[in-house]
């Protein structure tokens, strides 16, 4: 298969499915330049959404996210033929939506968030990048981003502690 036309197999099931469609983060997961932390970008309008619902909704719409997200990336996954496609970055959405939840909805904590959690997501320390080995599939996929959404939201509980 060329480039081309994995390019267009990438793009068919990226827009041309559902799962495809959410996989990829409404299509910023097919950006040539760091598709994750578009990903990630396009979860932060998200946040206010998310963060005027009650704690037992915010939670229980996060974990019905990251069971969703199973499915779909493992879905996806199966179609491009790859274990992983940098192109799926619903982990990242609601990686991010994870790490934000002990925060007040600032911009400063906000960003703070994006932040942390891209570097963790990319340095992948561990147990990280054992965990994205260890399970196969969507929740391979979505694991690795849960344990950095952990790390991040542990800096900031940190931070908090210490601003008082």
């Amino acid at each position: 298969m060329t480039l081309f036309e994995q390019d267009e197999q990438v793009h068919r099931v990226a827009l041309g499915t559902v799962t495809g469609f959410l996989a990829f983060g409404f299509g910023s997961g097919l950006s040539r330049f760091a598709p994750g932390t578009m990903g990630t970008i396009v979860a932060i309008p998200f946040a206010p959404l998310l963060k005027v619902l009650p704690p037992v909704g915010y939670w229980a719409l996060l974990c019905g996210l990251f069971l969703l997200g199973i499915w779909i990336c493992s879905v996806t996954a199966k179609r491009l033929g790859k274990h992983d496609p940098g192109g799926i970055v619903w982990d990242e959405m609601v990686g991010y939506w994870l790490t934000i939840a002990f925060v007040p909805l600032t911009w400063p904590w906000l960003l703070l968030a994006f932040i942390l959690f891209r570097i963790f997501d990319i340095l992948k320390p561990w147990p990280i990048k054992s965990a994205e080995r260890l399970f196969e599939g969507g929740l391979g996929i979505m694991a690795d981003d849960v344990l950095a959404a952990g790390y991040a939201m542990l800096i900031m509980a940190g931070i908090t502690w210490v601003l008082g």
